[in-house]
């Protein structure tokens, strides 16, 4: 199974379950940005407890031999952390994240934006979200690589809404990072 078949499979069991969620990550910079390789894929979600069941077992219909531990699955649910599903055929990482009661988290679930994907409709976080999301995760790992997810999405999205984008940054404390950000595309 192709990744893109396993991300319009796992949204299409969250669009049945009627889970909020969005698609981020590496995918997300992919639809706004400038392709470039994703090891796996990631969506933020608001799983409740009274849905695991029914998550697992529709995740265990793509295979059978689909890794995930529903340990891993409550406690992620419990601390608003993340839990990782592993398809073992095509060796594809699927992270979840668990949407958080915070204004930003909150936001961007609001914000995200409804698109078409091979006849399916999928949910991915707008762009100015992957561009705050991509400034924290560069506070905290210092990775180039979300300085350059964060240029190409700039370099490609002309209509980026720049005054949520500068609010969001101040009160996240990445707009240093944003500056360097449009320092480096131009």
């Amino acid at each position: 199974m192709e990744q893109e078949e396993l991300l319009l499979r796992i949204g299409g069991i969250l669009n049945k379950l009627r889970l909020p969620y969005i698609i981020t990550g590496g995918i997300a910079v992919v639809v706004w940005g400038r392709p470039r390789f994703t090891a796996d894929i990631d969506f933020v979600v608001e799983l409740v407890p009274e849905k695991i069941n029914q998550f697992l077992s529709e995740l265990r219909k793509i295979d059978k031999k689909i890794y995930v531990s529903e340990g891993a699955v409550h406690d992620a649910i419990r601390r608003g952390g993340e839990f990782n599903v592993i398809h073992p055929s095509s060796g594809a990482k699927i992270d979840f994240w668990i949407l958080k009661n915070d204004p930003f988290d909150q936001s961007r679930i609001k914000r995200r934006v409804s698109k078409m994907i091979a006849g399916k409709r999928l949910y991915l976080c707008s762009p100015e979200d992957l561009i705050l999301i991509k400034l924290q995760w560069f506070r905290k790992t210092k990775s180039t690589r979300q300085l350059e997810d964060i240029e190409s999405v700039i370099a490609i999205q002309k209509k980026l809404d720049w005054k949520y984008i500068k609010r969001w940054a101040i009160l996240q404390k990445t707009e240093k990072f944003l500056k360097l950000a449009l320092k480096k595309g131009k």
